[in-house]
């Protein structure tokens, strides 16, 4: 039986962790002053696109893959997983992690490039400088444009896991880069899971100590990411029972994933205006 991981902390300081949660702390540079409406292809199933995107995963394995290993130190299990349930994946997913990192959605692309991936991102990275490579690699805008767009936004998304499409969500929010807690979940990946009747596939970030490498650029640890088994939702619940209860269990399930214990957890699992805990 092997070893389970030891849990380390990189307990890093020099991040301005903000304070609630979900807030984001990275200055986005540039802004194009683009307005995602209820226009805006959130589903595009277009040749021209998926063309593009089938071109772009080739470059992603020949050469951004191998230097996300290197990168990150970057080590994935739980790859047992997708084999053992590749017939319900096949026919579309949601994927949960914590967001740690500015390459984390990166290595689950890896971790997963049998599928052509998706992510749900901050509208103003899809409007800053850097929107051209996030739209590339399936960069879908949550919009701040108004009822509408949010409409046309969601809709979008459910036509993506309809068409049997893969989709990532950062259920805490925001990146907070090297931060070991799990924050608070919000409910939308369960929603949409539910809703479209798709499994939620769990995916665990967690830190080792840093290696030969990692010190040599001055990063403090190398990165693991484990993943789960799909996640369901309690039918005998009703509708927003059964989003309340998978979110909590979807949240239970990546603290585990990422080798917290449930006495170690600091936050709750449902989002509240939850404000950041200062635990060092």
């Amino acid at each position: 039986m092997k070893k389970a991981q030891p849990y380390f902390d990189p307990k890093v300081t020099k991040y301005p962790y903000p304070e609630y949660t979900d807030q984001h702390y990275l200055v986005v540079k540039k802004d194009n002053g683009f307005v995602f409406d209820k226009d805006y292809p959130y589903f595009d199933n277009s040749k021209k696109y998926r063309n593009k995107r089938k071109r772009n995963k080739l470059i992603l394995r020949t050469m951004v893959f191998p230097l996300t290993r290197m990168y990150m130190g970057l080590k994935i299990k739980g790859k047992k997983n997708l084999k053992d349930y590749k017939v319900e994946l096949s026919q579309g997913f949601v994927t949960v992690s914590n967001h740690v990192h500015l390459w984390d959605y990166i290595a689950i692309m890896k971790a997963l490039k049998k599928y052509m991936m998706n992510v749900l991102v901050w509208a103003p990275n899809m409007r800053g400088s850097n929107r051209k490579m996030v739209y590339a690699v399936g960069g879908i805008p949550v919009p701040d444009s108004g009822m509408s767009a949010s409409i046309a936004f969601q809709k979008g998304i459910e036509d993506l896991l309809n068409h049997k499409g893969h989709v990532q969500i950062y259920a805490e929010g925001s990146m907070w880069e090297y931060y070991a807690p799990i924050r608070p979940f919000k409910t939308g990946a369960a929603y949409f899971a539910i809703k479209t009747h798709k499994p939620i596939l769990p995916i665990g970030f967690s830190y080792r100590k840093p290696g030969l490498i990692a010190k040599i650029f001055h990063r403090p640890a190398d990165i693991t990411l484990t993943i789960g088994k799909p996640l369901y939702p309690d039918v005998s619940l009703s509708g927003k029972e059964q989003e309340i209860e998978l979110t909590k269990r979807l949240h239970a399930t990546i603290c585990k994933l990422s080798n917290i214990k449930p006495e170690d957890n600091i936050y709750p699992d449902l989002f509240d205006d939850s404000k950041k805990i200062n635990y060092y």
